[in-house]
């Protein structure tokens, strides 16, 4: 038998066969290393973010009712617009509630709070102030070092709509370029302060479903300077009006009047162009209340009569699904749930456990970033972001 050693080396020196193997055997070890590397980031991904609205216009929250621990974000409702800068109306409690809403990090450090600007109520003065180049610049410093001083972790823009009157504010053609220049001077902004205080901060919009939203605004370009984008997928318009429909159905319903729904409003927005990683559709914890006509047998093609209101789910659930006078009722095209009084022909569409599953299904077989809802005192008991919580994982 010949000597192995012998046959191994020839033509090659001791030395030379050593460095080589070295060599290969340290590719083999990184090659290795990254593959799981790789790996390991791939499995721990981040969660689908949970964003939640807490409403401060009626004063002081009640912290005891939030559960930082089931959220990725929080976004505090409403700061306005006075003079092209960042203004709380009810700057006294406003102050106390978001020193608080920063005492939740004890029990989720990565918890995001973010201040919510405009809505509804304060959106009159985006366009005056998105006018000019002076005036965004003015707003973005003063909202960027209001995230600051109080600590915070972003900004959410809320602006009820641009190019569009909302509830009778002041609007004009301009606010389609203007908006995604006023998201651009914001991050702009926001990324200096978070370079300086190194911290990511996080920029985000409200984000009408509609087809007129995305004709008056470039979310195509205004993508770019928004980590989130929060689809209000609620409060759709009954088409043609006049009779009972869903306040969010998930798909077209084929027994209630209207053509308007959630998987519509997403593919509108993809075929924008817009990525579905950034947007978080939006979930509704209340419903509405409708007074049918007299002579409706059932709530299905009903004639509307009038608007009774509206009430958060736990008002629903307590008040009137345990009442035993509302008929509970699925749409199982639409996937959405609705109640219906025989005795005084009242018709409430409204989310419920059932509902959120189909919802989360659909945006995470579309790829979509996760939910967001209006609004958490809608939810005092949590049953509906417990639901959230475990379609999420």
């Amino acid at each position: 038998m010949k000597n192995q050693s012998s046959t191994i080396f020839q033509g090659v020196n001791k030395k030379e066969f050593l460095i080589r193997n070295t060599f290969r055997l340290a590719i083999l070890i990184v090659l290795f290393l990254g593959i799981n590397t790789f790996k390991a980031s791939c499995l721990n991904k981040p969660p689908h973010v949970i964003i939640g609205y807490v409403a401060g216009y009626d004063g002081l929250v009640d912290m005891n009712m939030i559960k930082p621990e089931k959220l990725t974000h929080l976004n505090y409702a409403f700061a306005n617009i006075k003079n092209n800068r960042i203004n709380l109306k009810n700057a006294t409690t406003d102050i106390v509630n978001l020193r608080n809403l920063n005492k939740l990090k004890i029990k989720n450090p990565d918890l995001k709070i973010l201040i919510s600007v405009g809505g509804w109520t304060y959106s009159n003065n985006f366009s005056d102030m998105a006018l000019t180049d002076t005036s965004r610049k003015a707003f973005a410093r003063s909202a960027v070092a209001f995230v600051e001083k109080y600590k915070l972790d972003g900004l959410d823009i809320d602006w009820e709509y641009p190019g569009l009157p909302g509830a009778g504010n002041v609007h004009r053609p301009e606010d389609k370029q203007n908006f995604t220049l006023l998201l651009k001077a914001l991050k702009e902004d926001l990324n200096k302060l978070g370079k300086r205080i190194n911290k990511k901060l996080v920029l985000t919009i409200a984000a009408d479903c509609s087809k007129d939203f995305l004709d008056h605004t470039e979310m195509n370009k205004a993508q770019a300077y928004l980590d989130y984008i929060n689809l209000m997928a609620y409060d759709f318009l009954n088409d043609p009006p006049g009779k009972t429909f869903h306040q969010a159905p998930l798909y077209p319903s084929k027994t209630f009047n209207n053509n308007n729904s959630i998987v519509q409003s997403v593919q509108r927005y993809l075929k924008e162009g817009i990525r579905p990683e950034k947007m978080v559709l939006g979930i509704p914890f209340y419903g509405h209340i409708y007074q049918i006509k007299s002579d409706a047998r059932s709530a299905v093609g009903a004639e509307l009569k009038s608007a009774v209101g509206t009430k958060g789910f736990a008002d629903i659930k307590d008040s009137l699904i345990n009442s035993g006078q509302f008929q509970y009722h699925r749409d199982t095209t639409a996937k959405a749930a609705y109640l219906f009084n025989p005795h005084n022909q009242q018709f409430v569409t409204f989310e419920d456990e059932w509902s959120i599953r189909y919802k989360c299904k659909y945006l995470k077989d579309q790829g979509l970033a996760g939910v967001m809802f209006w609004e958490y005192s809608n939810d005092e008991k949590g049953i509906l972001l417990q639901e959230l919580n475990r379609m999420m994982k």
